[in-house]
């Protein structure tokens, strides 16, 4: 499983394939693989089936070979001939198409032996047809009847089965058949939980807005869809065998559209990669107790409503439940089998907000995609909604997911949407005085039904996707809507900290600071200056010892002189919640051993480089690493300057790298407040004017973070320029396959869409523009001629977001503020 590791964390890939391998090795997935992607991606294709493979996966391979038999026919001075979509086949057509199909059957079967992958030529015995229309498609056919004997005897021997798209009559006369008709009979007769159309498009796009469709619920949508003007043709004649087929299979299973690079993340991620057509459920809404009595539906709904509370006193909790609800304008929303329950309490003059009160799932609700039904639902119905949710649930980075702002107190998380920053302040503020009561609660014995309680959900985590072409469309602000919410302390925050380390502790947060005298020091000064919920108590430079810091409002401060010894019986006293490493490379770890040596629990974050390869220590990128990881963490090393640019610049387009040898190179240049304070040749600016210095051009501590971090050999040539401060990097990225410059730049804005401190431009950023922000702008996003190599630009201020502020969103993560707390955040 270790080769799933780059594209999902270890628990989400084990869930996937829990599921895929609960049911019988043929029933996995039938995956449809088109001529283009035999010819343009084989190798691609043949790593990620050896993958599958690995893990004991054994999908069904239906092939194609279309692009390849027209070139053929030309070739041949044979005009290929079409009728509504159908290869018209006559006799030298079929002669000549049944020759391409078992060569391109072969070709597939020796490629996956190369990558070590045991497969089997299936090429007669499983597919009888009849004639589709005799006189008018000659020699096509049209499926009747499916044999899965050789497909299971394959997979029984543990090959995989690979299937050209070929069938027989009764009488033996071979038909030529569409290879998607073919893939969807063998589905219908198999019933897999996964059906797969690997295609160079990577999915179905919206034709007025050009975006990836990344998922379809049919049961809501599917009407609507069909109405829209750009649904036609191709797109509409697919989305209709779409749902036909899956009108015949079980709700379980579903269809997806991706490029073959994406495979293994379509199948072993929430997010997904292409578009995931599913029948989906439709959601009942009731706003009466009574109405659900006269459907016969309220001995279900009770059931719900017990079935995540165990216990002798489960019913009578119910029914006080119920009978508060009563008395209460509500809308409750459920599936037909009630897999899944939510119930939101309307505003009311002593409650303004409206208030999901319960939410129910069981694992199937996840998997099914229900889940994400019933929230699309509340968006459209309630433009405003806050709930809470206990910082120990299991799913909270669920719910981060969904809201845009989010507070914690006492164990509870408080989360909101749609609100302006008047509003979500009154709310916060309320939050903060009367916790959960502020919300309109029913009161009820162990607060059984608030969301976070009753979202304590059997199974596994949500699947993310968002309904791009839902009639009840997820609106959400864009990310510099988003920006000027944050204003105020607690602040709105899409991936806010999963929960506070210390809910009896003293506020504000102690901080001490090690090392003060340099650039990066002063800059975070300058933000807990300006921090609500942070106390700076010590400050330590050896230099500066006795003097008074100077820019530090909250209270006077000396600098101290602290050794390892002063900070061991400070550890032990308990004095500081979050002690700050701001520490030359080499030095810090007498410090850091003197805490550990205490058992303290408090916070360690490390600037230097010391710890950014150990370990037991938690890398300390937002963006990029799992927030809840960082909140849970106690020792955290912060990345570098170089370093989360560049990061943050290549990420997006990892999945489409050329595989090795071929290498990304970093050509970067810093300003000379990134050589420190100590004087040398790197920040003086006499040397420095109209002049750029290379320097470390091979092996930089920063171009082994990067590779390590990413999991890839990068090459990074940095320079110092005169300016103060700001990086500019030019990164050359070798693509694995053709992508045009609009392609690449859409990779970076969907991955970044909801992350306030990264800015996509079409332009290349300036680092003139850059000095003072507290984010990282990415633009630029040009594409070779070949297709095959794209360049991007990154900008980031080196004192700030690639080192204090990036510090900052460390410590708000985990000492458990908003992860945005303090830094001021602008377009």
């Amino acid at each position: 499983m270790h080769v799933l590791e780059r594209i999902a964390s270890k628990r989400e890939v084990q869930q996937y394939l829990a599921q895929f391998q609960s049911v019988q090795s043929q029933r996995f997935a039938v995956i449809k693989v088109g001529g283009a992607i035999l010819t343009e991606h084989l190798e691609t294709l043949c790593i990620a089936l050896k993958h599958l493979n690995q893990m004991n996966l054994y999908p069904v391979i239906v092939h194609g070979g279309g692009p390849q038999l027209n070139d053929l026919l030309l070739k041949a001075g044979v005009e290929p001939q079409f009728e509504e979509g159908i290869r018209i086949t006559d006799g030298p057509t079929l002669r000549v198409a049944r020759k391409l199909f078992l060569e391109e059957n072969l070709r597939l079967v020796d490629a996956l032996e190369y990558w070590g992958v045991k497969a089997r030529p299936i090429n007669a015995g499983v597919l009888t047809a009849d004639y589709l229309d005799k006189e008018k498609y000659k020699l096509v056919g049209q499926v009747t009847k499916v044999n899965l004997a050789p497909i299971e005897n394959a997979i029984n021997a543990g090959f995989l089965p690979v299937l050209t798209a070929m069938a027989e009559t009764e009488e033996g006369q071979i038909l030529n058949v569409n290879a998607d008709s073919a893939a969807q009979e063998i589905a219908r007769e198999l019933k897999p939980l996964k059906i797969v159309y690997l295609s160079e498009k990577g999915g179905l796009f919206n034709g007025e807005t050009g975006k990836l469709i990344e998922s379809i619920n049919l049961d809501e949508e599917y009407e609507s869809l069909m109405k829209e003007p750009w649904v036609k043709y191709g797109t509409r004649l697919k989305i209709r065998e779409m749902k036909k087929l899956l009108d015949d299979l079980p709700r379980s299973s579903s269809v997806a559209i991706i490029h073959p690079n994406n495979l293994e993340k379509e199948l072993f991620t929430h997010t997904g990669a292409g578009t995931l057509i599913r029948r989906g459920s439709k959601l009942n809404v009731t706003t009466s107790l009574q109405e659900l009595k006269q459907e016969n539906r309220l001995d279900a709904f009770k059931a719900v409503l017990a079935r995540d509370r165990g216990g002798e006193d489960a019913k009578a909790i119910v029914e006080h439940y119920l009978h508060g609800l009563s008395k209460r304008s509500f809308r409750a929303y459920f599936d037909d089998s009630m897999e899944a329950l939510a119930i939101v309490l309307d505003p009311t003059t002593e409650s303004p907000v409206a208030h999901l009160a319960t939410l129910t799932m069981t694992k199937n609700a996840w998997l099914t995609n229900i889940a994400e039904n019933v929230f699309t639902s509340l968006r459209s119905d309630h433009p405003k909604l806050a709930w809470t949710v206990r910082q120990d649930d299991e799913n909270l980075s669920w719910f981060f997911d969904r809201a845009e702002g989010s507070l914690a107190k006492n164990g509870d998380v408080l989360f909101w949407y749609g609100m302006d920053i008047d509003e979500s302040a009154q709310l916060q503020r309320s939050f903060e005085r009367d916790g959960r009561k502020m919300l309109g609660d029913i009161n009820l014995e162990s607060q059984l039904f608030s969301a976070g309680v009753a979202a304590r959900i059997r199974g596994q985590a949500a699947q993310r996707r968002q309904y791009s072409t839902s009639s009840r469309p997820f609106a959400r602000p864009s990310p510099f809507q988003q920006q000027s919410r944050r204003g105020y302390a607690t602040t709105s925050n899409p991936n806010p900290p999963l929960g506070m380390k210390n809910s009896d502790k003293d506020w504000p947060s102690k901080i001490g600071l090690i090392g003060a005298r340099g650039y990066t020091g002063q800059a975070l000064i300058d933000l807990l200056n300006a921090h609500p919920n942070m106390d700076l108590r010590h400050v330590s430079s050896r230099e500066l010892a006795g003097k008074k810091l100077a820019g530090y409002s909250k209270r006077e401060i000396i600098y101290e002189n602290l050794s390892p010894d002063d900070v061991r019986r400070m550890a032990e006293r308990k004095e500081v919640d979050c002690w700050v490493m701001a520490l030359p490379n080499g030095v810090c770890k007498p410090f850091v051993d003197a805490i550990d040596e205490t058992g303290s629990d408090a916070v360690i974050v490390d600037l230097s480089a010391d710890y950014r390869f150990d370990s037991r220590w938690t890398y300390g990128l937002p963006e990029l690493v799992k927030r809840q990881s960082i909140a849970q963490a106690k020792r955290i090393s912060n990345p570098g300057c170089y370093a989360t640019a560049a990061q943050l610049g290549i990420t997006p387009l990892l999945d489409h790298l050329a595989p090795s040898p071929a290498q990304p190179t970093v050509f970067g240049v810093s300003g000379y407040s990134g050589a420190g304070t100590k004087p040398s040749p790197k920040n003086d600016v006499k040397n420095l004017t109209d002049n750029l210095i290379p320097y470390s051009l091979t092996d930089h501590i920063h171009e082994r973070e990067i590779s390590a971090q990413l999991g890839r050999e990068i090459a990074f040539i940095p320079h110092v320029a005169v300016w103060f401060a700001g990086i500019h990097h030019t990164i050359s990225l070798p693509l694995a396959h053709k992508m045009a410059s609009r392609d690449v730049r859409e990779l970076y804005q969907d991955r970044y869409e909801r992350e306030p401190l990264v800015r996509i431009t079409g332009e290349s950023p300036l680092v003139k523009n850059i000095g003072g922000k507290h984010g990282v702008e990415i633009g630029g996003f040009a594409v070779h001629s070949s297709g095959l190599r794209a360049v991007v630009n990154v900008t980031i201020d080196n004192l700030l977001k690639g080192a204090a502020t990036q510090c900052l969103q460390n410590m708000n993560l985990a000492l458990g503020y908003d992860e945005y707390q303090g830094i001021p955040i602008s377009r």
